[in-house]
């Protein structure tokens, strides 16, 4: 726990052809003219293997011309003409696309005639894996002398480690930068204590050696939100924006995302409201705001979803927040949850124009949730992003089970928001500590300056939500193999310690702040960490398990700082740690490590 503790307040152009002259007499060798009014279509021949036609352009006759005076009625035989030709045209439609297809593989194969990449044919593209995920750079070790702050935003998602587990069921390790190791540890709950004052949160930290590294120690910095009871849960006005475009037509995505509302939609009261706002091609309101407790009309409306289209999600988007603005709840929880694969190739015009819009709302206290389905076409990168810029937490949706943890065990800690833009700072004691790195939150890093700034963005905390920080720290006096960053001497200052940093074993000071929900001036909390030099097999399982998983997530990313770690170790702690276990997720991560591991000794 924190040794010390205070709380402040923040102050186009048509062509037309020519009727054939009257009483003209058909030539033996009939024209495209005349083949399409007898109904005898040209033959098509195959294209060439070495050659690639043009596309065909075959001119369609005008109708003969109906005097005033001729009956109106269609005779047997100009309908067989009529129907003659749009078989002839059906026909040249079908040559062209061939052609074209043709053409295309042409040019895959010009373009990597002299590489060693796959080639695919078209009908194989479509099937190509496409998935999107931003680049992720370690965070590097950090000295004290230079860089005595470290500055991040919690964060709440979990997407990561299902995403990942996902890849080692299919019998392959994930992508580098599909591994988010803060992800990885929030995806477990954790025995910190429950706040005992009027705080939405707890704060408890530890310090132990460092697994991967024993000359380095490990900090653990864990908040507990305080815990809701589903039926003091305040009234939601949610807003469900469903992805049905045609991308979400498979197995995995929207007859899963189906079977997930239904969840969820059973866990609502009468004192909430629900709407539903598809996308597709073009967005519409499938359900008008319904009280929660007509469950039969909700799931109707979900039963009714059907997948095909393209993707206009930034148009579904705003119908779903005007519509979540015109229902808003000033004592409730107003909050649109976004279901999708995250494929948006129509509608807002950019990223940046969408990020706008739902940072627009999230001011006016509309929160935004994303569940990411499927695979082959998950644009993690994407969703990752709007659900950061939402004031809300984005969670990867694989299963029925997973499904059930997001939507029903954890309702409250995902759609209720007790603590909003929380920040973290830490000041390390130059006295004890030469260098710092931490673990995780890469794309959560804030300046110092940003600490103090009750503009500044950061994350949310949901009931009943856990989060920790991990911070791996080398001593002072250690001869560790890490090079730390240097300047050198400076002419106009001196970087001295001060005196109180060697009168105790105050490693840190933590400091952090955070919101109400509908406020805008921040709250402080600090407090000093003192080292009392506790060997990892005498930490508490909570510190055993979160440097289990976030050794895992280093080996999976193969970090410089993996050290000696390995993945029997990461077995060892876990198999230790997974005592506290109801819903068995301690269990089922020893599973995939034991499969990561061999899936790692084939590479």
């Amino acid at each position: 726990m924190l040794a010390a503790c205070n709380t402040s307040t923040n102050t186009a152009s048509s062509g037309k052809g020519s009727a054939s002259p009257a009483g003209s007499t058909p030539s033996p060798q009939a024209s495209p003219e005349t083949s399409l009014r007898r109904g005898a279509p040209a033959p098509l021949s195959a294209p060439e293997s070495n050659s690639v036609p043009a596309p065909v352009s075959r001119a369609v006759p005008n109708p003969v011309p109906v005097s005033e005076t001729a009956p109106k009625l269609i005779t047997s035989s100009a309908r067989q003409e009529l129907e003659a030709a749009h078989q002839q045209i059906e026909a040249i439609r079908q040559q062209n696309q061939a052609i074209r297809q043709q053409q295309q593989s042409e040019a895959i194969r010009q373009q990597y005639k002299t590489s060693n990449l796959p080639v695919l044919r078209p009908e194989e593209q479509k099937d190509a894996n496409t998935e999107a995920y931003n680049r992720i750079y370690d965070n590097p070790f950090e000295g004290v002398s230079i860089s005595p702050l470290s500055t991040f935003s919690i964060d709440v998602d979990t997407a990561s480690y299902t995403n990942v587990r996902r890849f080692i069921k299919e019998g392959q390790l994930p992508p580098k930068d599909a591994v988010r190791i803060e992800e990885l540890i929030n995806y477990f709950t954790y025995d910190y204590p429950q706040p005992t004052d009027d705080r939405p949160f707890s704060i408890s930290t530890e310090i132990s050696t460092a697994p991967w590294n024993p000359q380095h120690k490990l900090v653990q910095i864990g908040l507990q939100g305080k815990r809701i009871a589903t039926e003091n849960l305040p009234p939601s006005n949610l807003v469900f924006l469903l992805d049905v475009s045609g991308s979400m037509d498979a197995p995995n995505k929207l007859p899963l995302l189906k079977q997930s509302l239904r969840l969820l939609v059973n866990q609502l009261t009468e004192k909430d409201l629900v709407s539903i706002v598809v996308y597709a091609g073009a967005a519409g309101v499938v359900l008008p705001p319904t009280n929660g407790n007509r469950k039969d009309k909700i799931l109707d409306a979900i039963e009714q979803l059907q997948a095909g289209g393209s993707t206009a999600g930034g148009a579904g988007i705003k119908s779903a927040y005007e519509l979540a603005s015109r229902m808003f709840i000033s004592s409730g929880n107003n909050r649109v949850i976004l279901a999708s694969d995250g494929d948006f190739n129509v509608g807002v015009s950019s990223d940046a124009e969408l990020v706008r819009m739902i940072e627009k709302y999230r001011d006016r206290n509309i929160f935004l949730t994303v569940l990411g389905f499927g695979m082959g076409n998950l644009k993690d990168a994407k969703m990752e992003q709007i659900a950061n810029k939402g004031n809300g937490n984005y969670a990867y949706i694989d299963s029925l089970p997973e499904a059930k943890k997001v939507l029903v065990k954890e309702m409250g800690a995902n759609l209720l928001t007790i603590a909003k833009d929380v920040k973290l700072q830490v000041e390390f004691n130059p006295a004890l500590v030469q260098g710092y790195r931490l673990i995780g939150y890469e794309n959560r890093q804030l300046a110092a300056s940003d600490f103090n700034n009750d503009k500044k963005d950061a994350g949310e905390l949901g009931a009943g939500h856990s989060v920790t920080a991990l911070y791996e720290i080398i001593p002072v006096g250690v001869k560790s193999n890490v090079k730390l960053p240097d300047v050198g001497e400076l002419k106009y200052q001196k970087q001295q310690v001060a005196p109180a940093a060697y009168k105790n074993d105050e490693l840190m000071l933590v400091k952090l702040r955070y919101k109400a929900p509908n406020q805008t001036t921040s709250q402080l909390i600090q407090g000093t960490v003192d080292d009392k030099g506790m060997k990892l097999e005498n930490a508490s399982d909570n510190m055993k398990f979160a440097a289990a998983v976030a050794e895992y997530g280093m080996l999976l990313r193969d970090s410089e700082y993996k050290g000696e770690g390995s993945f029997d170790q990461v077995l060892q702690l876990a198999n230790q740690s997974k005592n506290v276990d109801l819903e068995g997720y301690r269990a089922e991560f020893v599973r995939l490590v034991e499969n990561s591991k061999k899936l790692d000794s084939k590479k």
